[in-house]
């Protein structure tokens, strides 16, 4: 999220801060990829609303566009699963942190994320349907 805030010309001391607990699948609970979730965070910050009357339709078809591929890609949305670990107990996070898998698996996530989402967010909106 950091760097696609970055790259949208959006600079906030607050966005690395409230993507902190994304990591593990929220909080190392093994649940949607921190990585998915920044990204969809991005999709809103570039195509979100402003005013809860707005329309977001077309800001949920993004981030279903994003999923879609993302899991395409990678095999799955949740953490759990890429992973093969589970972060929610002390002895899963230190084997996650001896293992390879966080350059095997979260690296190249993280990398397939930020490509996905900056192609998505290169391309115009879709049109907007009614909510």
């Amino acid at each position: 999220m950091l760097a696609v805030s970055q790259q949208l010309g959006i600079q906030s001391e607050l966005i690395p801060r409230i993507a902190t607990a994304f990591g593990g699948g929220i909080g190392g609970r093994g649940e949607v990829c921190g990585a998915v979730i920044g990204s969809v965070m991005s999709i809103g910050l570039k195509y979100g609303r402003e005013e809860p009357s707005q329309p977001h339709l077309e800001t949920y078809a993004l981030a279903r566009e994003f999923c879609r591929r993302f899991d395409e890609e990678t095999g799955s949305l949740s953490c759990r699963e890429l992973t093969g670990m589970d972060l929610s107990t002390p002895e899963g996070v230190q084997a996650f942190q001896s293992s390879d898998v966080p350059l095997r698996v979260c690296l190249p996530a993280i990398g397939a994320a930020f490509r996905l989402v900056t192609e998505l967010l290169g391309r115009p909106a879709p049109p907007a349907a009614d909510d």
